[in-house]
């Protein structure tokens, strides 16, 4: 992708690149301005990133986009794009990480990740094993 973004025009691309400076230099309505040029360009990203997943995946690439999009345009956090090709390469890296905290999430839910400790005395043991046996 270093350069090259099928489905934007030569004057996005170029409006693209402006837009990406102007964020890095900390333009406010920047990051607005970005996502209607880039959108289509990381859906079809985002599409391709969930048809790799196991079947019964419950986040859309419309949410896919807007997550990683926030991620990538957070104003607190200083960012440096080097070219379109390394914004998209981002993107495609915070889409990533995102599915895979989804699925971590997911799993720590099947292994008791909302569960707590608590601690049995041996009197409780003994009344279980007496149940039990």
């Amino acid at each position: 992708m270093a350069g090259f973004c099928p489905g934007l025009g030569a004057s996005m691309l170029s409006d693209v690149t402006r837009i990406l400076s102007q964020i890095e230099s900390g333009d406010p309505t920047a990051a607005e301005q970005l996502l209607p040029l880039v959108y289509n360009e990381l859906r079809q990203l985002a599409a391709a990133k969930l048809a790799r997943e196991k079947p019964g995946q419950t986040l859309q690439a419309t949410a896919l986009v807007h997550d990683a999009y926030l991620r990538l345009v957070d104003s607190k956090a200083a960012q440096h794009w080097e070219s379109r090709g390394h914004f998209f390469a981002a993107a495609a890296e915070a889409m990533r990480r995102i599915l895979i905290d989804q699925a971590r999430q997911k799993l720590s839910g099947r292994r008791g990740g909302g569960w707590q400790r608590c601690e049995l005395s041996d009197s409780d043991r003994v009344t279980r094993l007496w149940r039990f046996a």
